[in-house]
């Protein structure tokens, strides 16, 4: 196999497309073939295997490295977006001029101008349907940018049936050139009792099965504000007996909800900002509930980890999250504070629903793993390849 595989995604702290690349590079490792690594027009080694963590580098409640800090800084400015996108194609061309032979694949949207055949994975179409929810220079970009990669691209893969259903609909892609190949989890999101969580719940004040816990970017999609002011709304006693702990970096146009997330910061809501991965296995697995009442997601990562541990979730009854969270998550209007509230009320106290769900969730991610994501996608890969080599 002839591959060139792009992991400019893979940086520290990995989010969910950094995962998914990194996974997928893991799997290539081991892969017999011509297989190489592009980065921002470079070639390198692969990513997995040099002392990068994988894992956040981040302590609990520190602030995202400077370099990622830096790309985040820059994405929002419109003359430097498209400085980028008028310069770095061609150089990206350069460097690539003698590959045709080989399959290219974007696991992060776009793809360089490639004399070979071409695979981009679409997490989600979010920038072309809730434009509100990017700032204005990334929605521009990708207006800008996608359709390039769009006309350059032989197959598409999304994250979910959901969003393949979107490509297909909104993009006029035909159905047997989009595949839905969904994301796995870690193994090391599993079950864990008291005992085993405690140590590191205690860095951050916390009992086990004493606290409802939500894994998202503080930005506006998640709809955090929402599932805040439902977690205010449930009985005092509830809420001091289960208080809500945010976990998650900053994100787009989320200034005034740290501010009220400061302003009510105290022992009913916590905002521990990164955590290290190794500390997430213990908090998902603690935690009493897992809330996600996101409003518009790809595949929805943080659900399936949740269910891996034996966490009940509370999701949207919207977007792919119901094809992830299946019947075993409580599904809520994620645009009615009343419905979360109610929501948050049944997964707390149902002792009967609770034991259900932790089963049924538990069944669906054991049939979820990384190591099937690749497999899949290598199958996808060799069955091009045929068509890369001509």
């Amino acid at each position: 196999m002839k591959l060139i595989f792009a992991v400019d995604a893979i940086f520290p702290p990995l989010t969910g497309i950094g995962r998914y690349a990194w996974e997928l590079a893991a799997g290539l490792a081991t892969t017999p073939g011509d297989i190489r690594y592009f980065s921002h027009g470079r070639f390198l080694a692969n990513p997995t295997q040099h002392p990068m963590q994988q894992s956040s580098a981040a302590t609990a409640g520190s602030r995202p490295p400077l370099s990622a800090r830096l790309r985040s800084r820059l994405a929002l400015s419109r003359p430097v977006v498209k400085l980028y996108g008028a310069v770095m194609p061609h150089f990206f061309h350069w460097q690539l001029r003698n590959f045709s032979e080989h399959l290219y694949h974007s696991p992060n949207y776009f793809l360089p101008p490639f004399g070979g055949v071409g695979v981009s994975t679409l997490h989600d179409l979010s920038w072309m349907l809730y434009p509100q929810f990017h700032p204005a220079a990334r929605v521009a970009f990708m207006n800008s940018e996608l359709p390039k990669t769009l006309r350059r691209a032989a197959h598409l893969i999304t994250d979910s049936e959901f969003i393949r259903q979107q490509v297909i609909a909104h993009l006029g892609w035909h159905p047997d050139k989009v595949t839905a190949i969904a994301l796995g989890v870690d193994a090391r999101f599993c079950p864990q009792t008291a005992q085993q969580t405690q140590p590191l719940l205690d860095i951050y004040g916390l009992q086990h099965g004493s606290f409802t816990l939500c894994v998202a970017t503080v930005e506006p999609r998640k709809n955090i504000e929402r599932l805040i002011a439902a977690h205010q709304s449930l009985p005092e006693a509830l809420q001091r007996r289960y208080p809500l702990v945010l976990v998650g970096s900053s994100g787009w146009n989320s200034q005034a909800l740290h501010e009220k997330i400061q302003g009510l910061a105290g022992s009913k809501l916590r905002y521990l900002n990164y955590v290290p991965q190794e500390h997430l296995y213990a908090l998902y697995a603690g935690a009493r509930v897992f809330a996600f009442p996101s409003l518009y997601e790809g595949f929805g990562l943080p659900v399936l980890e949740a269910l891996a541990s034996g966490c009940p979730a509370l999701i949207s009854r919207s977007t792919c999250l119901t094809e992830v969270g299946g019947t075993s998550a409580w599904q809520v209007n994620p645009l009615d504070v009343d419905d979360i509230r109610a929501g948050l009320e049944k997964t707390l106290q149902d002792d009967a629903w609770r034991t259900q769900a932790i089963s049924q969730g538990l069944g669906i991610a054991n049939t979820m793993s990384w190591t099937r994501c690749f497999e899949q996608t290598l199958a996808l890969y060799q069955r091009l390849q045929p068509v890369a080599a001509q």
